[in-house]
């Protein structure tokens, strides 16, 4: 966030999707089937990996905001760490599938 790896917000982060900073982007499970799509259409369109993970609640509270719909990781390094943390294959690179991580309740 302060160091500008993450973008947060319906706005922000098809902000970063469009200019191509976008290496990860995160929806909520609980995210509008209209949001769902949209994301999943940018997401498909720009070649960038989408991840359906957790609440609003869950992804505010992870980043220290209120709650969020939707999270871009713009750091590539930070990007990878993610994916691995949420059992992703590292090299995926395209936005066709959607993926609904499995959460680890002990983690969160």
């Amino acid at each position: 966030m302060r160091a500008g790896k993450l973008k947060s917000g319906e706005f922000a982060v098809l902000e970063a999707i469009r200019a191509h900073k976008a290496e990860l982007v995160i929806v909520s499970e609980d995210a509008s089937d209209n949001t769902r799509k949209q994301f999943n259409d940018k997401c498909k369109y720009y070649n960038v990996p989408i991840v359906f993970f957790g609440t609003k609640e869950e992804l505010g509270h992870a980043i220290g905001k209120d709650v969020r719909t939707s999270l871009a990781i713009t750091d590539k390094g930070f990007a990878q760490s993610l994916r691995k943390n949420l059992q992703l294959p590292p090299d995926q690179t395209d936005g066709n599938d959607l993926h609904s991580a499995n959460r680890n309740t002990e983690e969160m």
